[in-house]
C-alpha cells in the first residue's frame, strides 16, 4: 500500500494481514480525493482541515490527508494490531506531531472530543451498524465546522438508512465499495 499524492507521495504504509481489518483501496482512496479536490458539490478542501477518521484501521485515508496538507488528522481505532501499526506507519513518515490517536469505543471517545472537524471519515466493518448511532452522536454533539463533509465507506449494495442523520449530496461505487458523500443539515 502506498501514499498517492502529496509530500509523502510515493511511500509506503505498512497494513494488517487478518480477516478483521479491510484497508481501503489505492484506488478507492484516490477517487475519494480527485472528488474532494474537483467536486463543486463539495466546499470542504483538505488542505487546512481538521479530520476525523473513524474506524481508522492503519491510518490510509488520514495519512493520505496530512500528505495532502491537511492541518490535523484525529484516529480512532478499537482494534490493537491495527493501532499498533498506524502508531507505526506515522512515526515512519514523521508525522505523529499532527496527529491524535484514541484506542476504544467510538461513542465514548465522541463525547469527549472538545474540537470541531471540517471532514469525517467512516470506514466501519460492512456488518457495522452502529456507525449511524455515531453520525447522530456528531450531529447531536455539533463537532462539525459550517463547511465540512462527511465520507462513508460501505459495501456496494447495501442500503443504510442516513434519513434525518445527513443530506447526501454524491454516491460513487468502485468495485465491491460504495461512497457516500454528505452534510449535516
Amino acid at each position: 500500500m502506498r501514499i498517492i499524492s502529496g509530500s509523502l507521495k510515493g511511500k509506503l504504509i505498512k497494513y494488517v494481514k487478518n480477516s478483521k481489518t479491510r484497508p481501503l483501496k489505492d484506488s478507492v482512496r484516490e477517487n475519494i480525493f480527485n472528488i474532494l479536490k474537483h467536486s463543486t458539490l463539495i466546499k470542504t478542501k483538505i488542505e487546512n482541515s481538521k479530520i476525523l477518521d473513524l474506524y481508522s484501521g492503519i491510518g490510509s485515508f488520514g495519512i493520505e490527508s496530512l500528505s495532502r496538507n491537511a492541518e490535523s488528522v484525529t484516529f480512532v481505532e478499537r482494534d490493537k494490531l491495527a493501532l499498533g501499526i498506524l502508531k507505526d506507519n506515522l512515526i515512519a513518515l514523521s508525522i505523529i506531531d499532527k496527529t491524535k490517536i484514541y484506542n476504544g469505543k467510538i461513542e465514548i471517545i465522541l463525547k469527549n472530543l472538545n474540537q470541531k472537524f471540517d471532514i469525517f471519515f467512516f470506514d466501519p466493518p460492512f456488518n457495522d451498524l452502529t456507525f449511524l448511532q455515531n453520525i447522530k452522536l456528531i450531529k447531536k454533539q455539533k463537532i462539525f465546522e459550517i463547511n465540512h463533509i462527511v465520507i462513508i465507506h460501505r459495501k456496494k449494495g447495501v442500503e443504510d438508512s442516513f434519513e434525518n442523520l445527513i443530506k447526501i449530496i454524491k454516491t460513487k461505487t468502485y468495485g465491491k465499495s460504495k461512497v457516500i458523500f454528505g452534510v449535516f443539515e
